[in-house]
């Protein structure tokens, strides 16, 4: 036994105490690492475990009626936070398994187990949306394009209008038309297919986005930020196309660059 001295020679810690601290201090960084940039979210992390702490000392200190009430505080206090805060709660979940990267190797696990083939996009799919982008920034044409990978986007999907068509960078173009009644919103694809137009994704909460990016750029971020997902964006304003993952923001130089990123993508998937 490992005997604490000086201020906390009351405390006796074995190996094992001292694998339960680092094993929850591991826990506790990465969830805080994932949700970095969401006040809400880390507020409600650093409340539980200042309550975790507390009672951890007051039972150390044979405090029973402060252990009591801390105990009956985080059985009702836990159960209430989960019920206010649902949206918060699932928010904080998907950033963990995204950062995490359980998203994509759980999804890999499944698959194979199942026996299920994942959807991938072809070359001459990269090909017709690396036009399709083009174009658009050339016309200042405002876009959101969405490249789903294990995530599921079906909740994002069933906002707006389904519709299974084959990438074609005129339909794209025809698609975020400004009078296209399907312009607003976001467009998702799955595999070598469009799914569906017109979507609407969550926005970040983030508030240290430059002012510079628009509400597209916003709900790119948010989706990334719960999802595993690519997104496009291409700015109505300055026709520059912006790449977005894992809750990052990176402008596109030129379309070599676009078009390297786009058979990244493909390579990745397969």
């Amino acid at each position: 036994m490992i005997q604490v001295m000086g201020i906390f020679g009351f405390l006796s810690f074995g190996w094992a105490d001292v694998l339960d601290i680092l094993m929850v201090a591991t826990v506790i960084f990465f969830l805080i690492r994932s949700i970095r940039g969401d006040s809400s979210v880390l507020n409600i992390v650093l409340v539980l475990v200042a309550l975790l702490i507390l009672q951890v000392v007051v039972s150390a200190l044979n405090m029973r009626m402060m252990t009591a009430l801390l105990n009956t505080l985080l059985d009702v206090g836990v159960l209430a936070i989960i019920i206010l805060f649902q949206p918060e709660i699932r928010h904080l979940l998907n950033r963990f398994a995204v950062t995490s990267g359980l998203t994509r190797r759980t999804g890999q696990l499944f698959n194979r187990i199942l026996g299920i083939k994942d959807e991938k996009m072809g070359s001459r799919s990269v090909e017709e949306l690396g036009e399709a982008v083009r174009a658009m920034s050339a016309e200042k044409t405002g876009a959101l394009i969405v490249i789903q990978h294990k995530s599921s986007m079906e909740e994002y999907i069933s906002t707006g209008d389904r519709f299974e068509a084959d990438i074609n960078r005129r339909l794209i173009m025809n698609i975020f038309f400004k009078n296209s009644p399907l312009h607003d919103g976001a467009m998702i694809i799955v595999g070598d297919h469009i799914a569906a137009a017109r979507c609407q994704l969550p926005m970040t909460n983030r508030t240290d986005i430059p002012a510079h990016y628009g509400m597209r750029h916003r709900a790119a971020i948010g989706l990334s930020e719960d999802t595993d997902a690519d997104i496009l964006v291409v700015s109505e304003e300055t026709g520059n196309v912006s790449f977005v993952r894992g809750g990052e923001i990176h402008t596109v130089q030129d379309m070599k660059e676009l078009r390297e990123i786009l058979s990244s993508i493909m390579k990745e998937e397969q």
